[in-house]
């Protein structure tokens, strides 16, 4: 048995080759083989084609889906230096409110989101939660108080509750383990992007002051609202299936996904049906909460990162709210380009964890020189190395919990419990930069530093070596007893519960 487990290890940490999936195909079995007779090249070519369409047909639309997204929860940020608080009579007791009240909804719901879009097919739940944060996002730039603004942003986290998890979860029964976080990583930089193009959106369109009787501010979410709402019919034809189901892949194809996702021991192959059985075991799994706990160190942080930086940049000197939005550019554009070279790397070497303690590294040291500089432009330094710390681990956080978690059902639960605690920590992201507290904010920063040291950086540690003792242990063959006197399909059920199952470092 340690040799079989050795061999488990040598099969789970594959790369993503084609020639990888060709050389393991024909050790699987229950999935017909549409290029049987076909030389190791020959399978290699068609396996690569195949990625290629997969990469054009679903990453292009679903990070553009991301980037409305984030741009439509975090606009508010850019709203408020261009006159919101004060034309809504608002305090900064009551602005923080409204972007508390926003993760309420959004963490409250995401749990059960994924299960939703298993019922109802991702071509038809996407669009339709789309539409409806569209019209909400419309509906902030007439609210004429802050009560107004409470109700909507409320049904904004609703709305949005869906799509992150969800993406998460339907891009990971698509692809391999070793091709799935560069993949997570490029949707998600589309948050980083999401905080550059919306400082130069919102730049543009705060010029609009005035026209049409309506503040500058208003128009940013009115304008953002409507584009959103066309996205949301789009993505009727634009969003699609799960790989059984998708349409724009031929039946060779489709048994082709299918096939290559048996060789890489996912059930995502599988018809599996909901049981509350995978919800327990969700529950009940030690990496769910680990999980969570890395996954609120890098959400809260970017949240409260995402929501203040515009103020954060607008207090450093005294520059006008345009040029502040502009400067928020840059930083989001080198942590989107850090977010895709993590990515890529971790799929490349599998050291998650590893990756994900290095990027922590560097939020620290960002937040640090927030904390302690006192020159402006040192402090402008600091919101550099402070998104290349948090950006990169999202997604990366995002693709562990994934390649450590099998079963359909049971991951779709794990991801929208790990999300879900990770968004509720953005009601104390929300209120930790006070306006009482400008220019230096010491107490938004101190609370961001500590969620980059005790649960981002701190939480990859401990799971880091919990992971790497179990596997030690399954190699060993302490764990061969679970699969006593049970039978190929009753082994197979267990996901990452069976002992061959090597876990994602």
């Amino acid at each position: 048995m340690v040799s079989d487990q050795k061999l488990a290890i040598d099969n789970a940490t594959q790369l993503s080759d084609p020639e990888d999936a060709t050389k393991s195909s024909d050790r699987v079995t229950g999935f017909e083989d549409p290029d049987a007779g076909l030389s190791d090249e020959e399978r290699a070519q068609i396996d690569r084609k195949l990625l290629w369409k997969l990469d054009l047909r679903l990453l292009p639309w679903l990070s553009l889906l991301y980037l409305v997204s984030f741009l439509d929860r975090t606009n508010i940020g850019n709203a408020k230096i261009v006159g919101l608080k004060k034309d809504l009579n608002m305090t900064s007791n009551q602005f923080n409110a409204t972007l508390t009240i926003f993760f309420v909804s959004y963490s409250v719901f995401e749990p059960l989101t994924n299960v939703l879009l298993k019922r109802l097919r991702p071509s038809v739940f996407i669009p339709i939660i789309i539409i409806c944060w569209g019209i909400c996002m419309t509906l902030m730039g007439i609210v004429k108080n802050y009560s107004g603004l409470m109700a909507v942003r409320w049904f904004l986290g609703l709305s949005e509750a869906g799509l992150f998890p969800g993406v998460g979860y339907f891009l990971s029964c698509w692809y391999k383990r070793s091709e799935f976080g560069v993949r997570m990583a490029i949707f998600f930089s589309a948050a980083a992007l999401a905080g550059s193009f919306g400082g130069l959106l919102a730049a543009a369109i705060a010029n609009m002051d005035g026209v049409g009787g309506k503040a500058g501010w208003s128009w940013i979410f009115i304008l953002e609202g409507i584009a959103t709402f066309l996205i949301g019919i789009a993505s009727f034809w634009c969003v699609y299936d799960f790989p059984d189901q998708a349409k724009f892949l031929s039946p060779d194809d489709r048994k082709r996904v299918l096939r290559r996702l048996a060789c890489d021991q996912q059930s995502s192959a599988e018809h599996e049906e909901f049981k509350m059985s995978y919800f327990w075991a969700s529950v009940k799994d030690w990496k769910t909460w680990t999980g969570a706990v890395v996954y609120m160190g890098a959400d809260g942080s970017l949240y409260a990162f995402s929501l203040f930086v515009p103020t954060i940049i607008n207090e450093l000197v005294s520059y006008s709210s345009i040029h502040a939005q502009l400067l928020s550019v840059p930083p989001y554009a080198v942590a989107a380009i850090l977010t895709v070279a993590v990515g890529f790397i971790a799929d490349r070497t599998r050291q998650r964890g590893l990756c994900n303690i290095g990027v922590s590294i560097l939020g620290i040291i960002g937040f640090s020189m927030l904390l302690g500089c006192e020159s402006a432009g040192g402090r402008y330094a600091g919101t550099f190395l402070g998104a290349m710390g948090i950006y990169p681990a999202i997604a990366n956080t995002i693709a562990w919990a994934s390649n450590n978690t099998e079963g359909v059902y049971k991951r779709g639960v794990s991801l929208g419990i790990i999300i879900g605690w990770g968004n509720l920590n953005g009601i104390v992201s929300s209120n930790i930069y006070r306006d009482q507290d400008a220019p230096r904010f010491y107490p938004g920063h101190g609370v961001v530093l500590a969620y980059l040291v005790l649960f981002l950086c701190g939480g990859s540690i401990v799971q880091y070596f919990l992971l790497r003792r179990e596997n030690s242990k399954r190699v060993r063959g302490d764990r061969d007893q679970w699969i006593e006197g049970l039978d190929q399909n009753q082994i197979e059920l267990l996901g990452d519960e069976r002992p061959d199952f090597i876990y994602t470092l």
